[in-house]
C-alpha cells in the first residue's frame, strides 16, 4: 500500500483550482501596517459576523474523534483501535470526544461547541485531492475554479481584505473568479527597544502643519507599533542587544500561532469577515491512535483559548469557527492499526452564539455504504447557514443550485 503523504502544498499542484489560488496568492498579499490601516480607516462593525474556517488536511478520523465508544459494532471493527467506554470524554448519547479534546469538553459543557454529525457529499471520492477539491469548491458533480468563499468575496465587493488566509499557501477556497481573499503569512514583528524604541516610536506622532505624504509616513510607524502590541512579538532567544536570554522561549504549534493572528486581527477591528487557517498530518493509515491523538490535543490547544478570548471582547463573540477535513475514514481498520480513507464525518462550530450539542443524525455503523459510512448532512448545507447566519449573505450566488440549510445551530 502506498501512503501519500498529504499537505497544503501538494494538494494546490494537483487540485483543479490551482491556477485561480497561485493567481489570487501573488496578487493580494498583505503586510501589518495596510492591515492596521484599514482597522482605523474602516474598522469591523461590531456587531458583524466573522468566520473563521480551519481545515483538517488528510482526512481525519471521525469514528475516534468523536467516537461511539458503546457501540459493539465500533468495538468489533476495531479491535485494538477503538477507545473504551471509560478512556473518552462522555458528551451524551453513547458518544464521548477524543481524549485529546480536553477543552473541547469544557466548549462542549459551556453550550460553545457544535458537533455536526454525518456530514459528506453526495457520490462520496476517496481520492485527498478531488474530495478536498469539493469541500473547498462547494461543488460535488463538476468540477468549478472558484472556491465556494471566493464566490462569495466575488457577490460582496472587490476588496481582498474582507477575507484573510493566515494558512502559509492561498487555499483555493478563497480565490474567486474576480477577487481573491488577502494572504498574510504567520509572523510577529520585532522593533527597536530602549531608547531607541522610544525614539522611532516617535516618529509616528502627528505634528501640525505637516505635508500628506509626511502624515502617511509617520503613520506607517504607528501602525507598525500597534500591530507589535496586538500580534505580538517574534519569540526569541536574544534580548534587545542580541545577547542570549539563556532560555528559550516556548514555541507553539502553527496552528496556534495562525489563531493568535486571527484574534489579535479580529480585536484590532481589521474589517475581515472571514479567515483560514489549518493543520495537516490526518491521513493515518498506520498506528493512527498515538498520531491523531497528538494532533487532536494540537486542534485542541490552539482552538479552546481562541474561542475563550474571543468571548472577551464584543468583535470576538461575533466570531465564529467551523472546522472540517475531507473526509473520514473506513469503519473497519486495517492491518496496521490505522484507517484507509472513508466518506461521511463530524464537523464541529464553536463560539459564544452558537447552539451548543449535536446536530443532525449519527450515522449507522451497521447500515453502510460499501464499508463507509453514509452522510446524513450535506456539507453544503453548513455552507449555507454560515454564509446566511455568519456573513449576512444571500447563499444563492455562493451555492447555485442548492438550496439546503440548516436550522437551530445559532442561539
Amino acid at each position: 500500500m502506498t501512503i501519500v503523504q498529504v499537505n497544503r502544498r501538494r494538494f494546490l499542484t494537483a487540485t483543479g483550482v490551482t491556477a485561480a489560488a497561485a493567481l489570487a496568492a501573488g496578487a493580494t498579499q498583505v503586510d501589518w501596517p495596510r492591515l492596521m490601516s484599514a482597522a482605523q480607516d474602516n474598522p469591523l462593525d461590531p456587531d458583524a459576523g466573522v468566520l473563521v474556517v480551519v481545515t483538517l488536511y488528510g482526512g481525519n478520523d471521525g469514528l475516534n474523534t468523536v467516537v461511539p465508544a458503546g457501540d459493539s459494532a465500533y468495538q468489533n471493527a476495531r479491535s485494538e483501535l477503538a477507545y473504551k467506554p471509560e478512556e473518552v470524554l462522555d458528551v451524551g448519547e453513547g458518544l464521548g470526544l477524543n481524549p485529546g479534546l480536553k477543552g473541547f469538553k469544557s466548549l462542549w459543557d459551556s453550550g460553545q461547541l457544535a458537533i455536526l454529525r454525518g456530514v459528506g457529499y453526495p457520490k462520496p471520492d476517496h481520492s485527498h485531492f478531488r474530495s478536498m477539491a469539493i469541500w473547498q469548491t462547494a461543488s460535488p458533480e463538476t468540477s468549478v475554479p472558484t472556491g465556494w468563499l471566493g464566490r462569495w468575496l466575488d457577490a460582496t465587493g472587490d476588496d481582498p481584505l474582507r477575507a484573510v488566509s493566515v494558512d502559509p499557501v492561498l487555499p483555493p477556497l478563497l480565490a474567486g473568479a474576480r477577487t481573491a481573499a488577502a494572504s498574510l503569512p504567520v509572523g510577529g514583528l520585532t522593533l527597536p527597544k530602549g531608547a531607541l524604541g522610544t525614539a522611532f516610536q516617535g516618529l509616528g506622532a502627528a505634528q501640525s502643519g505637516e505635508g500628506y505624504w509626511q502624515a502617511r509616513a509617520a503613520r506607517s510607524v504607528g501602525d507598525l507599533h500597534r500591530a507589535v502590541a496586538t500580534l505580538g512579538p517574534h519569540a526569541s532567544t536574544k534580548d534587545a542587544s542580541g545577547k542570549d536570554k539563556g532560555k528559550a522561549q516556548p514555541r507553539k504549534g502553527e496552528l496556534a500561532a495562525q489563531l493568535d493572528v486571527v484574534a489579535g486581527l479580529i480585536e484590532a477591528g481589521v474589517p475581515s469577515r472571514a479567515y483560514s487557517v489549518s493543520l495537516g498530518g490526518f491521513d493515518t493509515h498506520a498506528d493512527e491512535r498515538g498520531t491523531q491523538q497528538r494532533l487532536l490535543t494540537e486542534l485542541d490547544g490552539a482552538l479552546t483559548p481562541f474561542v475563550q478570548r474571543l468571548a472577551k471582547t464584543d468583535r470576538g463573540k461575533q466570531a465564529v469557527v467551523m472546522v472540517y477535513s475531507e473526509f473520514g475514514r473506513r469503519v473497519i481498520a486495517n492491518a496496521s492499526q490505522g484507517t484507509d480513507h472513508g466518506t461521511a464525518g463530524p464537523m464541529f462550530v464553536l463560539g459564544a452564539n452558537v447552539h451548543g450539542g449535536f446536530h443532525g443524525a449519527e450515522p449507522s455503523l451497521t447500515d453502510l455504504d460499501d464499508g463507509d459510512l453514509k452522510l446524513t448532512t450535506d456539507f453544503r448545507d453548513v455552507y449555507a447557514t454560515m454564509v446566511e447566519d455568519v456573513l449576512g449573505t444571500d447563499a444563492g450566488p455562493v451555492l447555485p443550485g442548492h438550496s439546503g440549510r440548516l436550522t437551530g445551530l445559532f442561539a
